[in-house]
């Protein structure tokens, strides 16, 4: 575990404001994933406003409480990628086509412009873009139902 030099805190307009150890203070870091679905908690980045790299952390597990409690925070709010959990129904098997599934955040339906909006990446995880850009996840393939297994074939 590599010893983490900086402190982290919520300024008065509520971003985070980080203060490095020769006393620099950053105003506004945002924290970015470099491979925010393979190894959400390794390779993250404290950006400034700018878009410059304040501080690289190897592993989010490296940074002690509260700092650890406000990158999640902020990466949450910034992150926006429910995880389908079951695939309740698609209006055609045909493209464009309205699914109507259950994710990790509710409920929810989304418009399939095309097949090629459906991205395997590593392994059996999914990466599925509806027409308004969101991305919806299926981090494993052997997961899900039958019945959503069924459906999600007939567009692979």
């Amino acid at each position: 575990m590599t010893p983490v030099a900086f402190e982290l805190t919520r300024n008065a307009f509520g971003q985070l404001a980080l203060t490095l150890p020769d006393g620099r203070v950053v105003q506004g870091v945002m924290p970015v994933r470099a491979f925010p679905v393979q190894s959400p908690e390794q390779g993250i980045a404290l950006m400034d406003t700018d878009g410059h790299e304040a501080v690289w952390l190897d592993a989010l597990s490296d940074v002690p409480q509260p700092a650890q409690g406000l990158i999640r925070d902020a990466l949450e709010s910034r992150e926006f990628m429910p995880e389908i959990q079951t695939i309740v129904s698609v209006s055609s098997f045909s493209t464009p086509c309205t699914w109507v599934v259950k994710t990790d955040r509710g409920d929810t339906q989304f418009v399939l412009r095309g097949d090629e909006d459906i991205r395997r990446l590593a392994g059996q995880t999914l990466l599925i873009s509806d027409s308004h850009g969101i991305h919806f996840l299926i981090r494993d393939l052997d997961k899900l139902n039958k019945d959503s297994r069924k459906i999600l074939d007939r567009f692979m």
